[in-house]
């Protein structure tokens, strides 16, 4: 058990006292659920594409144990030093975006990954976090009192980023960071007459990339008429559940994964579904649950606007990238490559999440006090 002396000055005292332990107990528990579950559902896929039983199962756990490290250590950094990281890291990854049009492999149609060694990098997934932060910076320059179009200058850069994305192609991010920015424009003041206009565009850019997109349209179709093409995916995730009833089968007593190509990753839910049943589910999504309304709590009472946006946003990025997966899923969604949080088997998606639940533990760190003349506790935000 850690503990430290209030009295010590230390960088990891002062990182103790002042961190969320709630917060990071929390996703220190959806990481070793991670493990667990991959050890669970990934044995029979590596077998099936003839791997090493345990071949997901040992690049998970490194993952994994990564993802920890860095959640920590991105934690214990002070505020200055994660808008550092963030305005240093996003025009990096918008520099590998390109470079994967140029170079990336393609796979399944899409161009979104790197090939480096052994490892295959995916750069938009490392360019949320820094993507929602910088965005973060852009938007509270309006609350400094200096003329500066804020909300423009970062329309344009989300206007960039997501036709990146859109080129890859890569719809479901592209509908992810949209969501979280408007989501990030509207906390920042922005005007009713913007929020019109942006849902209308949203529903427009659905539109579009229905007609000009043919895996969008064929994903969308099969989800309002499963007759019109192949839905052996999500006919497999449903009769998982169905399977799995409310205790389940037994861990490893599953079939989904024997069947499903994605069971350790976008559809690892569904295997959680029949071995664990529908009472793990809900537990699952409690604890996501309970990670966001955490996070959220710590913004109540928020001063700084640059705090609150950036939080905000990082938070909402992985309580919607959740409720996507979920919902795939559960076939209340249409079908989308989004990977559980923390849960799902993907090297990127687990070290960018990292990075920025690691954001969120350093930007709601506070310290505590007694307020002046009465005996009451509080809290103020630290440095």
């Amino acid at each position: 058990m850690m503990t430290f002396s209030r009295a010590d000055n230390s960088l990891l005292s002062r990182w103790w006292w002042t961190v969320d332990r709630w917060m990071l107990a929390l996703v220190f528990i959806l990481i070793t659920t991670g493990i667990w579950l991959t050890l669970t559902a990934s044995p029979a896929v590596a077998e099936r594409i003839g791997l090493d039983a345990f071949h997901f199962v040992k690049r998970q756990s490194f993952f994994l144990t990564l993802a920890l490290i860095t959640v920590v250590g991105v934690s214990v950094l002070p505020i200055k030093w994660v808008k550092r990281m963030s305005l240093i890291g996003l025009p990096v990854t918008v520099l590998l975006l390109i470079l994967t049009l140029v170079i990336g492999p393609e796979i399944k149609g899409a161009t979104r990954w790197l090939q480096i060694g052994s490892f295959t990098l995916q750069p938009s997934e490392f360019m949320k976090p820094f993507f929602i932060v910088s965005m973060a910076w852009i938007l509270s320059a309006e609350f400094t009192g200096k003329p500066i179009p804020a909300k423009k200058i970062a329309t344009c850069i989300y206007a960039f980023i997501a036709g990146l994305l859109v080129l890859q192609p890569d719809f479901g991010q592209t509908v992810l960071i949209s969501g979280v920015f408007f989501a990030q424009m509207a906390l920042a003041g922005m005007p009713m007459t913007w929020i019109v206009m942006s849902g209308l565009a949203g529903v427009m850019g659905l539109g579009l990339a229905y007609s000009l997109l043919p895996h969008v349209a064929s994903r969308i179709d099969r989800f309002i008429n499963p007759a019109s093409g192949d839905t052996y995916q999500t006919d497999k995730a449903l009769e998982a559940f169905e399977s799995g009833g409310l205790l389940g089968k037994g861990p490893g007593e599953g079939s989904v994964k024997l069947y499903l190509p994605d069971a350790h990753a976008d559809y690892i839910f569904a295997v959680v579904g029949e071995e664990f049943g529908a009472i793990a589910c809900v537990m699952l999504l409690l604890l996501f649950a309970g990670i966001v309304v955490r996070g959220l709590a710590h913004l109540l009472d928020e001063a700084n606007p640059f705090r609150l946006l950036a939080a905000a946003g990082l938070i909402i990025q992985f309580g919607f990238q959740s409720l996507i997966n979920i919902g795939v899923n559960l076939a209340v969604l249409p079908s989308k490559g989004m990977t559980l949080p923390f849960i799902s088997y993907g090297g990127s998606s687990m070290l960018a999440l990292a990075i920025g639940m690691g954001m969120v533990l350093a930007l709601t760190k506070r310290n505590r006090f007694i307020a002046p003349n009465t005996d009451m506790v509080g809290w103020k935000a630290a440095e």
